[in-house]
C-alpha cells in the first residue's frame, strides 16, 4: 500500500524549494521610473535571461500565432525554479513593467507575449513526476505530448487536450476541454494542488485545505490572472486501451449530419466522445472524430446509430483500438511522427506554428438551428466551427465548484479562421460574424482558454455568475494589478 501523500513535499520536489503559504496582505512597492536593472536580473536567476539583439531572443520571443509577431517583449527570462519567477516578479513590480507567464506559448491573444514586457518562460520547468498511487506533479511547461507519454509509460492518464505541443500550465488553468472530458471531466477538475508565486513574490500552495479560494480560482480562471503556477498536481487514472475514430462525410451533408449530432450525443453513454468539424465553404463540409473509452464494437454501434438518425453514409471511416498513447498521438495528428517529431519546428520537431483568429459559444439548452449554423459558413473557406462534447463528467460539478462555469453546455463551439498578418482585420471580422450569428440562434457564454479580442461582456461570458468571487480573489492577491492584461480578471 502507497504511504500517504506529503503533497507539500512532493511539489516542494518538483520546484526543489520550499513553500510558504500564509498571506499576508503587502503594501504598494513604489514603482521607481529609472529603466530595469536587466544585469542584475541575468546575475540573480538560476536560468537564462535574453534581451532585444541576446542571441536566441528572435527564437524565444515568438509565441504560437504568427499574427503577434509583431509584439517585442523587453526580456525573455528562462526561468528554472520558483526563485527565478521570484526575481522577475520582484523588478517588474518595481518598474510597472507588463510581465506574462508562458507554458506552451498558445495564448490566441498573445498575451503571453507582452510587447515591451517581461515573458515568464517556464518551458525549462517541465518535469512529469508519476507516484505510486498515480498523483501525478508536472511543471507547467511540459508539453501535452511530453505529459501523454510520461504518463503512459506509467501505466495512468490525464484528460487534457488534443494539440500536442500545448502547454499543461495554461490548459488545465482555463478548463482544459479535452477528448476524455466525458469520462474524466476537465482537465481542471483533476488539479489537486498548485505551487504559485504571487504578485507580492510569495510562493504559496494551492489546495482544498490551503489558501482554498486561489486553488479554486486557478480552476478554470484564466491562466496569467492570480500568479505565476510553478508546480501543479493531478489526480490521474489507470490508463486502458482506447478507441479512435474518424469519419468523413460528403459535402453538403453538413446540417444533417449537425442536427443529428446535437440531438443526439446527449444521449450517449460519457464513455463516448466526439467533435464535429465543418469547414467553410460552398457548401460546408464536416468531419467527425472522437475517442471511446470501451471496446471497438461499442463505439462502432454508437456511430452507426448516429449515421441512421443523419441519414447520411460516411465517405469514409476508420475505427480502431489503441493504447492511451496511441490514442493521444492519434488525436494530435501524430500517428505518423515520431514523438520527438511531433514536437515545434523551433525544438526540432515537424509541427510549425499557425496564424488565426479564433473565439467561441456553448451550446444552451435549446440546440441552435442546424441549417442555419451552417448557412454562417457558406462561402467562408479557411474557416471552421468545431463542436466539442461536454457533458457526462463535466457536468457532474456545479458551476461553481469550480472557477469553470460551463457545465451545464451539452456542447462546446469554437469559431476559427486561418488568416495572414495582411488578412488580420477581414479575419477578424469573419469570427465577429460567425460568432454574433452563433449568439442569435441561441448559443451563450465563450471559452477562456479561446480568447476572443472583441467580444462583448467577455466578463461575464467567459466566467459567468463565477466572476464576482474571481475578481475578489485576483484583488486580494494581485492589489496592485502587476498581472493586468487587456483581459484579466481585474479589468472584467
Amino acid at each position: 500500500m502507497p504511504m500517504p501523500i506529503d503533497r507539500r513535499q512532493f511539489l516542494a520536489t518538483l520546484s526543489g524549494v520550499a513553500l510558504t503559504t500564509a498571506f499576508h496582505p503587502w503594501p504598494s512597492r513604489h514603482r521607481t521610473t529609472a529603466p530595469p536593472d536587466w544585469q542584475e536580473l541575468d546575475r540573480r536567476l538560476d536560468g537564462r535571461l535574453l534581451l532585444r539583439g541576446s542571441p536566441g531572443y528572435a527564437d524565444h520571443r515568438l509565441g504560437y500565432n504568427q499574427l503577434d509577431d509583431d509584439q517585442y517583449p523587453a526580456a525573455v527570462a528562462l526561468c528554472t525554479s520558483p526563485s527565478d519567477v521570484q526575481h522577475c516578479l520582484d523588478l517588474a513590480r518595481g518598474h510597472g513593467l507588463p510581465i506574462a507567464a508562458r507554458s506552451g506559448g498558445h495564448s490566441y491573444l498573445g498575451y503571453s507575449v507582452p510587447d515591451g514586457g517581461l515573458v515568464v518562460d517556464l518551458r525549462s520547468m517541465a518535469q512529469v513526476d508519476v507516484r505510486p498511487d498515480g498523483t501525478t506533479a508536472i511543471g507547467p511547461g511540459a508539453r501535452l505530448i511530453e505529459v501523454y507519454t510520461a504518463l503512459a509509460r506509467a501505466g495512468r492518464l490525464l484528460p487534457a487536450g488534443a494539440c500536442p505541443t500545448v502547454g499543461i500550465g495554461g490548459l488545465a488553468l482555463g478548463g482544459g476541454i479535452g477528448v476524455l472530458a466525458r469520462a474524466y471531466g476537465l482537465t481542471c477538475d483533476r488539479l489537486t494542488a498548485a505551487q504559485v508565486v504571487t504578485a507580492d513574490g510569495t510562493l504559496r500552495e494551492a489546495s482544498p485545505d490551503s489558501e482554498p479560494d486561489l486553488h479554486w480560482a486557478l480552476r478554470g480562471g484564466g491562466g496569467g490572472n492570480f500568479g505565476v503556477v510553478t508546480a501543479l498536481e493531478f489526480r490521474t487514472e489507470p490508463a486502458q486501451d482506447l478507441t479512435v475514430f474518424s469519419l468523413g462525410f460528403p459535402a453538403g451533408s453538413a446540417a444533417d449530419l449537425l442536427g443529428a449530432w446535437l440531438s443526439w450525443t446527449p444521449g450517449t453513454p460519457r464513455a463516448f466522445w466526439s467533435s464535429l468539424l465543418i469547414n467553410g465553404g460552398t457548401p460546408p463540409d464536416p468531419h467527425l472524430v472522437g475517442c471511446h473509452v470501451g471496446p471497438q464494437s461499442a463505439a462502432d454501434q454508437l456511430l452507426d446509430s448516429l449515421i441512421a438518425t443523419a441519414g447520411v453514409r460516411p465517405d469514409s471511416r476508420s475505427v480502431q483500438t489503441k493504447d492511451y498513447l496511441g490514442a493521444m498521438t492519434y488525436m494530435a495528428g501524430c500517428s505518423a511522427k515520431t514523438l520527438a517529431q511531433c514536437r515545434p519546428t523551433a525544438e526540432g520537431g515537424t509541427l510549425s506554428r499557425d496564424a488565426f483568429l479564433a473565439g467561441s459559444r456553448l451550446v444552451g439548452p435549446t440546440p441552435p438551428d442546424a441549417g442555419r449554423v451552417t448557412d454562417l459558413l457558406l462561402g467562408r473557406d479557411g474557416s471552421y466551427l468545431l463542436f466539442d462534447a461536454l457533458g457526462g463528467a463535466v457536468a457532474d460539478l456545479a458551476p461553481d465548484a469550480t472557477a469553470f462555469p460551463h457545465r451545464a453546455a451539452p456542447a462546446s463551439i469554437q469559431i476559427f479562421t486561418e488568416t495572414t498578418p495582411a488578412g488580420r482585420t477581414g479575419a477578424r471580422d469573419t469570427v465577429a460574424a460567425l460568432r454574433d450569428g452563433l449568439t442569435r440562434l441561441g448559443t451563450e457564454g465563450s471559452y477562456v482558454n479561446y480568447l476572443d479580442a472583441t467580444l462583448p461582456d467577455w466578463g461575464h461570458a467567459y466566467y459567468g455568475t463565477n466572476l464576482d468571487r474571481l475578481r475578489a480573489t485576483a484583488l486580494r492577491y494581485d492589489p496592485d494589478a502587476v498581472f493586468a492584461f487587456p483581459q484579466s480578471v481585474l479589468n472584467a
